[in-house]
């Protein structure tokens, strides 16, 4: 009796063994994600400086989150987050989803990823420099993140205040909004060289007077060789531009 209860102990410790090996974490399931063959191989040679594992940690994805990217353009991130969350999560793309539509549509891979704010619209006002945002609601309800990469730079004033509140609405209590764009120098004036570039400063208290917390910042994205002196595009500085990297909490006005 007691040798068949050493070896049921024995083989339900196994399992549970074998079990816990098989359960992922985030990170292993974003590692699997930056191995799918949907990704270009000019999608693949930007890990290394975008940092996707780490920068994704760092805003505490989870794969059973309801997560809204914003802006996705050619669908960088939709890639990487879409596999991480298709069993548990959700992923929603709005706002500039022309390219991201199109990518879902001749991808089964990303079958599952929803288009939100269909009725935005994203233009530019007569001599206007940067873009301005109509019909920004996101209707989505209680997500648990919404994630912006590189775009905040794009907007005008309203257009900015616009996607903040858009985000605000979007999120539930506690909900994490995560900002990533190239770094301007503190209450530097707009210049030729720096429209793609924007004040970190001046990043926090717009997002701050949306409602939001700022709880934490990261120098995943810190570039000492980027003088902030050159349009992100040029040789010297392109994949390489310093970055800020900002997560913000949806808390009680």
């Amino acid at each position: 009796m007691k040798k068949l209860l050493s070896i049921t102990a024995f083989t339900a410790l196994a399992f549970s063994a074998s079990a816990d090996d098989h359960e992922k974490s985030t990170a292993d399931l974003i590692k699997m994600a930056l191995e799918s063959d949907i990704r270009t191989e000019a999608e693949v040679a930007r890990d290394r400086n975008r940092m996707p594992v780490q920068t994704l940690e760092f805003f505490g994805l989870q794969p059973d989150m309801k997560v809204v990217e914003l802006l996705p353009g050619g669908g960088w991130y939709t890639k990487v987050l879409a596999p991480v969350l298709k069993e548990e999560g959700e992923l929603i793309v709005a706002y500039g989803t022309g390219r991201a539509s199109k990518l879902i549509e001749e991808n089964e891979a990303l079958a599952h990823v929803k288009v939100g704010a269909e009725e935005s619209n994203i233009y530019r006002k007569e001599g206007a420099r940067f873009y301005s945002l109509e019909n920004a609601d996101l209707d989505v309800k209680k997500a648990d993140m919404v994630l912006t990469f590189r775009n905040y730079h794009n907007f005008a004033e309203d257009g900015r205040m616009a996607m903040n509140e858009a985000a605000w609405d979007a999120l539930k209590m506690g909900g994490i909004y995560g900002v990533v764009d190239h770094t301007r120098r503190h209450m530097e004036g707009n210049n030729d060289e720096n429209r793609r570039r924007f004040d970190p400063v001046l990043a926090i208290k717009e997002i701050q007077a949306a409602g939001f917390e700022l709880v934490d910042f990261s120098n995943l994205h810190y570039r000492a060789d980027d003088e902030l002196e050159y349009e992100v595009g040029r040789r010297s500085v392109t994949g390489n531009t310093d970055r800020f990297t900002l997560k913000f909490k949806k808390v009680k006005k």
